[in-house]
C-alpha cells in the first residue's frame, strides 16, 4: 500500500508539515492551484524575545495566479530575513549546524520563484531530518479536475492507496468521495506533540521548523514523530 500526502508548498513550515512529508512514501506538493494571500504559501513564525514574530515574502497582492506562477521580483527580504533568523537563533545551541544552509538559500542565490524556493528548502530541511520520503511536484503528472477530484487524479496517476490528510482538509473533503474510489483516507493528528528546550518563553508550537532545529538540532525527528515510537529523546 502506498501512502501519499498532497499538499502546497509553503515557507519554512511548522514541524506538523515535515511530520506529514516523514509519514508518506510519496509527497506530492500542489501548487499548480490558486495562490492565496497572507497565508502559509509567503508566511509564517519565528520565535522572539517579545513572542512571535511573522516574517513574510513580499510577492505582491495579486491573487489571480497559481502558487507555481508566482514570481519574486525583489530580493532585499533574503538577507532581511537571514538577519532576523540570526537575530533570534544565534545563541540556540545548534544554530551553527544549520548556518551554512540558510546562508546558502538566503545569501547565496536570488530566487524568482515562490515555490522553486520553498520546495528546494522543504527538501532540504527533509533531509536533516533524514527523511526518505520521495517527493514529486503535481505538474509532473498532469492532474485534472478540482478539489477531491485532483486529489483523487493524483492519487490514481502516482499509485497511491492511502492518503493522508491534515485536520483543516475536514471542512471540505468528503470522505465517501475516497471511500467510492477505493482510497484509504487518514487524517492527520497534530496533537501530543511534546515541548522542547525553546530559547524563549511561553512555550510556543506553531512556530517555523528552524525554531525546533536550533534548540534540539539532531534530536529534532524525535520531537516531530519519535515520540511517538517509544523511547525518550535526549534533550
Amino acid at each position: 500500500m502506498k501512502t501519499v500526502v498532497i499538499l502546497q508548498s509553503n515557507y519554512i513550515p511548522w514541524k506538523g508539515y515535515f511530520d506529514l512529508i516523514h509519514d508518506a512514501d510519496e509527497f506530492i506538493f500542489l501548487d499548480d492551484v490558486q495562490f492565496t494571500k497572507r497565508d502559509w504559501r509567503t508566511r509564517n513564525k519565528v520565535k522572539a524575545a517579545q513572542g512571535a514574530q511573522w516574517i513574510t515574502v513580499p510577492v505582491g497582492s495579486d491573487s489571480d495566479r497559481l502558487i507555481c506562477e508566482v514570481e519574486i521580483k525583489e530580493h532585499a527580504w533574503q538577507s532581511k530575513h537571514y538577519k532576523t533568523i540570526v537575530s533570534n537563533y544565534s545563541k540556540c545551541p545548534f544554530f551553527n549546524q544549520y548556518a551554512p544552509l540558510l546562508e546558502s538559500f538566503y545569501l547565496k542565490h536570488d530566487w524568482l520563484s515562490l515555490s522553486e524556493f520553498n520546495q528546494s528548502l522543504i527538501k532540504a530541511i527533509s533531509n536533516e531530518l533524514g527523511i526518505d520520503t520521495a517527493f514529486k511536484d503535481s505538474r509532473e503528472y498532469g492532474a485534472t479536475g478540482k478539489k477531491e477530484d485532483r486529489l483523487l487524479d493524483l492519487l490514481a496517476k502516482s499509485g497511491g492507496s492511502r492518503y493522508i490528510s491534515g485536520p483543516a482538509a475536514k471542512s471540505y473533503i468528503d470522505p465517501g468521495v475516497f471511500e467510492s474510489a477505493g482510497v484509504e483516507l487518514v487524517w492527520k493528528d497534530y496533537t501530543g506533540y511534546p515541548e522542547y528546550p525553546q530559547r524563549f518563553t511561553p512555550f510556543e508550537h506553531g512556530v517555523s521548523i528552524l525554531d525546533l532545529l536550533f534548540n534540539v538540532g539532531p534530536d529534532a525527528p524525535w520531537y516531530i514523530w519519535g515520540w511517538r515510537e517509544g523511547g525518550s529523546g535526549s534533550a
